[in-house]
Formats: structure tokens, C-alpha cells, sequence
């Protein structure tokens, strides 16, 4: 095996599948052709800003528009506006940011092209509760789909029955052709569920975003269920005419960065197993699922013969059961992965390639086989920190954090496993 340092090959292999989501690529395969009339440029979610400074350096004409990233995570550009509001929390900055969208393409004709760069994150960065509903219900319903455990594609399920921009609404909102490129943080990526889709529509109905409120027993304010068992929640369809014409691209995925990262694994004299790019669930039972084939490869050298990395990716979910813990869902697997490999020679990198995991200011967290004894030694005790969702405060203590700051771009959880 051709490494030294197990964390600075964990590393390595993220920083190759941040660098191979990198949005240049992809909007250089995918720019359309130039209209007769104005270029106009939407977009919202975490590497919003980036997709636009691209997308200024390889168009051939004048652009203008605005989109909405996370605070922090701008960038400069020559002409797009940037505009930062809250995440994952909506703020009044979001809701202004909504605002601006939907009066940038409202006034278009059909001489005109309008490009939406699309990534994760833009569902809570733009906010714009329908008729009847205020921010405040909006922010409540957000911290109630959080909490709750719910897959992302479920949770986006909701806030698209509950929006006048999401569910395909933005782009309904002009005659303009619309070309949307999105990079995909969605388990499967399905790009009506990106962002909740604000320029591309899906079937799910307002009817299945009730069934989400159900299965999870979502505490909603009234006047959203009231909403939602309303006609006026319908959501545009994909055959609706007001779509004709309009092209969406998937320009990078976390298949795509899997891929890049095994290569370079492979690279180091180490084999890579791509176990998944879209798994979902509790973020503390798929570290059990994890942990368990990597004991498997430590004593048995099954499925797999060491040394070899287990990469995987998808979405996974934290149901809180404490009100002040405090860590992201890529910091609770590495917790609850410490916890299964006790003691086992397996290094573990599992983090957000947005560089924020949840609300917290790192990525993620490395564990391995000596992570329980070492949070003993600082005086705490891991099953506890598991317990109380407080997987960041005991990475912080023995100083296992992975922090990278905003990387720009967002194709969600990566995690690497390495059994040598």
C-alpha cells in the first residue's frame, strides 16, 4: 500500500470528489445555445455562487441575474448579483432573495433564454410561503422536517406543496426557455427534488405531502395543513404546456465524485469499493451497516481482501432526541461508527462535501479504532455524546473535526472507510 498517513488519504480522496463536482465541467458540456433576446441567470442552494462565476467565464455574451447562497459562501462575480441568506433555517434575506427570482424571469418573452443554476440547499434559501402563510410558518415547518428524520426526498416533497416558488413554480413563472443546471445532492438524483425543484416539475402531489406529515407526525402550524389539504397546493405538473421547451441537465452527482475518488484510491495501490451513491436512513444505523463489513474485512478478508476503502454516499438523517446537542449527521456516523469499530485497525472520514455538516462550522469528523479510548481520556463518555446528538463537541475535544470551509459545491455525504 503506497500511503502513510491514513487521514491524509482520506483526505485526498475527498478533495478529489469535491474537485470532480466542481460545476465548470459540467456547464461547459451543457451552455445553450444563445438567444435572439436577453440572457437571464436564476439560482439558489450552497455552490450557487460558484455555479455562477463559472458560468461568467465561459459565456460568450452579456449576462445578468441574481441568485441566493448561504451566508458565507458567496463570491465575486462581474454582473450575476449574489445574494446570502440563511440555511437551513429561512430568513427574511431568503425571502427577499425569492422575491428577486421570480421578478428577474417574470417579464421575459419567449425571445429570451433564462438559465437556473440549481444546487442543494436552495429549499431552505428560498422561502416564499403561498397565500395565507407568513415566513414564521415557514421556518417552523423547516424545523419540523429537520427534526424529524424524514429523507430529504420526502422533506422536499412538502416544502414544494407549500411554496409559490418551488415545484417547478419559477420557471412557470415565465415564457422565457428555461435551461436549468443542477449539481445533485438528491439520493438518485432526481432533479425536480434538488432545491425542491423550482424549475423543474415532478408528480408527487399535495396529497403525498400530506402522507409525509403523517408517516412522521410533523407538528405544522394550521394554516399549512390547511394549505395543504387545499387545491390551491397543487403543484405544476411536468406535462403542463408552460414546460415546453425547457431542458434540465444533472451537471455533477455524487456517483460522478465516488468515481473520481475510488480512482485516485486505486491510484494509492489501494482497492475501492463504491458500496453506494444514495443511501439514506439514520446516520447512526447506516455507520452500523458500515462498521459491520468493515470488522468483516479486519478478520475475515470478506467480501473484501485488505487493504481497501468503502466509499458511499446519499443522505442521511438525524432524528433529534435532545434539544442542545450538537453535531451535524456526517459527525454522528463517525461517532456511532467509533463506537462499532472499538478497537478494529478501520480510519474513517465521513463529511458533507459542502463543507458545512448541518449547522455546524465543520464538515465532518475522522474516527478509527482508538476514537472511544481517547474520548474517555478526555473525561467524556462516547455512548453519552451519541445519545445526546453531541457528536461535534466530542470530536472538538480530541480535535477530530474535519474542517475544510465552504468548497463551493454540494453532492452531499461522502464517507470513506479504510481497513488496512
Amino acid at each position: 500500500m503506497m500511503i502513510t498517513s491514513s487521514r491524509a488519504f482520506l483526505t485526498t480522496l475527498f478533495e478529489e470528489a469535491v474537485r470532480a463536482a466542481d460545476p465548470t465541467n459540467g456547464i461547459m458540456s451543457y451552455l445553450p445555445r444563445k438567444p435572439a433576446g436577453r440572457t437571464i441567470v436564476v439560482g439558489a442552494g450552497k455552490g450557487a455562487a460558484q455555479m455562477a462565476r463559472s458560468l461568467e467565464t465561459l459565456w460568450p455574451d452579456k449576462l445578468e441575474g441574481v441568485v441566493v447562497t448561504r451566508y458565507g459562501y458567496g463570491c465575486k462575480t462581474r454582473n450575476i448579483e449574489i445574494i446570502e441568506a440563511s440555511h437551513p433555517v429561512p430568513d427574511l434575506a431568503g425571502l427577499a432573495a425569492s422575491e428577486r427570482l421570480i421578478a428577474a424571469v417574470r417579464d421575459l418573452s419567449e425571445d429570451d433564454l433564462v438559465i437556473a443554476l440549481i444546487c442543494g440547499g436552495g429549499s431552505a434559501l428560498l422561502p416564499s410561503p403561498p397565500p395565507g402563510l407568513a415566513l414564521q410558518d415557514e421556518i417552523v415547518v423547516n424545523e419540523a422536517l429537520l427534526a424529524s428524520g424524514a429523507p430529504i426526498s420526502a422533506m422536499n416533497v412538502v416544502r414544494k406543496h407549500l411554496s409559490t416558488i418551488k415545484g417547478g413554480r419559477l420557471a412557470a413563472a415565465t415564457k422565457a426557455r428555461v435551461v436549468s443546471m443542477i449539481v445533485s445532492d438528491i439520493p438518485g438524483d432526481n432533479p425536480a427534488h434538488v432545491a425542491s425543484g423550482p424549475t423543474v416539475a415532478d408528480c408527487s402531489t399535495r396529497h403525498d405531502a400530506m402522507r409525509v406529515v403523517q408517516q412522521y407526525g410533523l407538528d405544522l402550524p394550521r394554516a399549512a395543513i390547511e394549505y395543504l389539504k387545499s387545491p390551491a397546493a397543487d403543484a405544476p405538473r411536468p406535462e403542463d404546456p408552460v414546460f415546453s421547451g425547457h431542458t434540465h441537465y444533472v451537471i455533477a452527482s455524487a456517483a460522478m465524485s465516488l468515481e473520481a475518488a475510488a480512482a485516485v484510491a486505486r491510484g494509492h495501490g489501494v482497492e475501492a469499493v463504491i458500496l453506494s451513491d444514495s443511501i439514506e436512513g439514520e446516520a447512526r444505523d447506516v455507520a452500523l451497516v458500515h462498521a459491520a463489513i468493515a470488522r468483516e474485512i479486519c478478520i475475515r478478508d470478506r467480501p473484501f481482501a485488505k487493504p481497501v476503502v468503502l466509499l458511499s454516499g446519499g443522505e442521511t438523517t438525524v432524528t433529534l432526541k435532545a434539544e442542545h446537542g450538537r453535531g451535524g449527521r456526517n459527525a454522528e456516523f463517525a461517532l456511532a461508527m467509533a463506537l462499532a469499530i472499538d478497537g478494529h485497525a478501520v480510519e474513517v472520514l465521513a463529511a458533507d462535501t459542502d463543507g458545512m455538516d448541518g449547522s455546524e462550522t465543520n464538515a465532518g469528523a475522522f474516527a478509527n479504532g482508538e476514537t472511544v479510548k481517547r474520548l474517555k481520556a478526555a473525561g467524556m463518555d462516547p455512548r453519552q455524546l451519541l445519545d445526546h446528538n453531541d457528536s461535534y463537541s466530542g470530536f472538538a475535544a480530541i480535535g477530530d473535526l474535519f474542517e475544510t470551509g465552504p468548497t463551493g459545491t454540494n453532492v452531499n455525504d461522502f464517507r470513506a472507510v479504510l481497513i488496512r
